[in-house]
C-alpha cells in the first residue's frame, strides 16, 4: 500500500508539471478561451506627407491665336464718266452716233470724243421723216434685204429704230426714214457701232 501511494503521488506531481508547462507560466498566460483580444495599437505612419512639387510648366492657359486685323479697304475711286463730245449738236451721245438732219451730217463718238465725221448723209423724205430723239443700236446686218421695198439691198445696215437704219444709199435721193451714207462711211459706222450704243438724231 505504501508503494502504491508513492506512485500515485508521483503521478500527481508529473501532471501538475505538465499543466504548468502548457499554461506558459507566470502572468503571461493566454486569456481564457472566448475572451476578447485587445486591439493592436495603431502606429502612425512614419512616411512624411506627400509634397509633390507643382508642375514646372510656366505656360499660360491655352488660347486660340488672334488673327491680325485686316487693313481697311481703300475706297476705289470711280472714274468720272466722260462728258458728251463737244462740237456736235448731240448732247446725249458719249459713245455712239450723232445725226443732224438740218445740216445733213453724221458723226461717230467714243468716250466723249468725236472719232469720225462729219460725213454727208441723207434722211427721210416728206411723209417718211426720220424720227428724232435718242435711240440705241439693236441690230446689225452686213447685207439686209428690205422686204418692204421689193428686197432692195441695204448694205452695212445698223438698226437704231424699227425699220430705220444707217446703210449704204444715195446721198441725193431722200430715204423712207433710214440714214443713207456713202459706202465708205457705212462700212465705218457698221464696224464701229455696237449693240446698245446711243444714236441721237436732232432736227
Amino acid at each position: 500500500m505504501g508503494i502504491k501511494k508513492i506512485v500515485v503521488g508521483l503521478a500527481a506531481l508529473a501532471a501538475t508539471a505538465v499543466l504548468a508547462a502548457c499554461s506558459g507560466g507566470g502572468t503571461d498566460s493566454a486569456p481564457a478561451a472566448g475572451g476578447a483580444q485587445p486591439a493592436a495599437a495603431s502606429v502612425p505612419a512614419s512616411s512624411a506627407p506627400s509634397t509633390s512639387a507643382p508642375s514646372s510648366s510656366t505656360s499660360s492657359p491655352s488660347e486660340a491665336p488672334v488673327p491680325p486685323a485686316k487693313p481697311a479697304a481703300k475706297p476705289i475711286a470711280e472714274k468720272p464718266k466722260p462728258a458728251p463730245a463737244a462740237g456736235i449738236p448731240c448732247a446725249n451721245v458719249v459713245t455712239g452716233a450723232c445725226v443732224d438732219i438740218s445740216s445733213k451730217q453724221a458723226w461717230l463718238v467714243q468716250d466723249g470724243n468725236v472719232v469720225y465725221g462729219p460725213v454727208p448723209m441723207t434722211s427721210g423724205r416728206k411723209g417718211h421723216a426720220t424720227p428724232t430723239g435718242t435711240f440705241h443700236v439693236y441690230s446689225k446686218e452686213k447685207m439686209h434685204l428690205s422686204k418692204q421695198f421689193d428686197m432692195a439691198p441695204m448694205p452695212n445696215s445698223v438698226f437704231f429704230y424699227p425699220g430705220d437704219a444707217f446703210h449704204t444709199g444715195s446721198l441725193k435721193v431722200p430715204s423712207h426714214g433710214c440714214i443713207h451714207l456713202s459706202k465708205a462711211a457705212s462700212q465705218k459706222f457698221f464696224s464701229t457701232l455696237n449693240i446698245g450704243d446711243t444714236v441721237q438724231v436732232v432736227a
